[in-house]
């Protein structure tokens, strides 16, 4: 199976670029961005997701177009049933991305530090981001647990 050699690897990389990626936010990055007072947040903000976009949606599209092919390329059932998995794990991280993160990084992206809407304190969406980063990782950690099961199925049967 060619397919499965050429897909397998990059579907590997991209998602573990990802979680990677992700997981250097869960673990350092909110909680700096939530220990600094607001201006430096605001400007921290600004920085750090000019260096996350686009490289990690990148890495989780082509973890998914690789995993969507795995599932109609692959052997068995339960390799194709789990490389599935992986994609919908992916999607959902995607749409949390899409719906939660992305929104409030292009807000931040538009504040001016040194003239914080009056009502900051109310709106100050740190702890916001920061639970659904938890979430997104979360997801797109499992699809990588998933993804080295299925590799290890598939190293097994060969």
């Amino acid at each position: 199976m060619e397919a499965l050699r050429i897909l397998l690897p990059v579907a590997l990389l991209g998602n573990g670029l990802a979680a990677g990626g992700l997981m250097i936010a869960v673990l350092g990055g909110a909680p700096l961005l939530l220990s600094l007072p607001t201006e430096r947040y605001v400007i921290t903000h600004q920085f750090m997701v000019t260096r996350f976009d686009p490289f990690m949606p990148a890495c989780m599209v082509a973890a998914l177009i690789c995993d969507v092919g795995l599932a109609l390329v692959t052997g068995t059932a339960l390799t194709a049933a789990l490389f599935g998995l992986c994609a919908l794990l992916l999607v959902g991280a995607m749409v949390v991305s899409l719906a939660k993160n992305v929104p409030i990084n292009r807000w931040i992206a538009t504040v001016d530090p040194q003239a914080l809407p009056d009502n900051w304190t109310e709106i100050d969406p740190r702890v916001r981001w920061s639970n659904w980063n938890r979430v997104r990782t979360a997801l797109v950690l499992a699809a990588l647990a998933v993804l080295v099961l299925n590799t290890g199925l598939l190293l097994h049967a060969n």
